[in-house]
């Protein structure tokens, strides 16, 4: 992880900016995976997968990568990691802004089961101060104790940076960079910190394997 600080002189206001840049060379490098939106106990039968790996050929299979594997057969898997960061200004409301870049094999306009492999399986990335875990519903099924929104929909605690195909016709591994630097905002603890969050919430019901290669958020205060 490296953290950057700087200040920039933006018609008179300053504007204090932090980012944190994860490339996964020294692996986990702090984050964790779980999933969401499946019943409680299917963990085996949905396939679910979160591991360091390196990225998969044709890619630079020397550079490291986080992989998050599931069979979405509830036609609503969120699969995700998240990792808390600190160091910035207590009870502060920053400015947030999203890059992440993935490996996908799956080429534009693809058909599927429930939905397209791509288009319909949607990135999102997010911050709260709240830890964002699964609970059980009464249903028996895990939900995110945060507000994620719903498929291609974004809630007050996740976007909606763009979904999973490769933007190639060619079902080859390429690497893909979605970003938001719209309105969303956080504000943080009254330690300066908060918990940053990545995932997929997918509507194709097959298996979505995702090898993230670099997570890079800035807050601007």
């Amino acid at each position: 992880m490296v953290a950057l600080t700087s200040c920039d002189d933006d018609d008179d206001d300053l504007i204090y900016q932090t980012e944190f840049t994860y490339e996964f060379e020294a692996g986990a490098e702090g984050w964790v995976g779980d999933f969401a939106d499946y019943p409680v106990g299917e963990e085996e039968a949905y396939e679910l997968t979160f591991e360091e790996a390196m990225l998969p050929a044709p890619l630079d299979d020397t550079e490291g990568a986080i992989k998050l594997s599931g069979m979405n057969m509830s036609d609503d898997l969120f699969m995700y990691m998240k990792t808390g960061v600190s160091g910035l200004e207590p009870n502060t409301t920053y400015h947030v802004a999203f890059a992440v870049e993935f490996a996908s094999d799956v080429p534009d306009g693809m058909a599927g089961v429930g939905g397209s492999p791509g288009e319909s399986v949607f990135i999102k990335a997010g911050a709260t101060t709240i830890e964002p875990l699964p609970e059980e519903d009464d249903m028996g099924y895990y939900r995110m104790n945060i507000d994620k929104g719903n498929q291609s929909q974004g809630g007050m605690d996740m976007v909606v940076l763009g979904d999973f195909s490769n933007d190639t016709d060619q079902e080859v591994y390429t690497l893909k960079t979605v970003t938001h630097n719209g309105p969303f905002t956080v504000t943080t603890d009254g330690d300066g910190s908060a918990w940053i969050i990545v995932g997929t919430e997918s509507g194709f019901e097959a298996t979505t394997t995702i090898y993230y290669n670099q997570v890079r958020v800035l807050f601007s205060k």
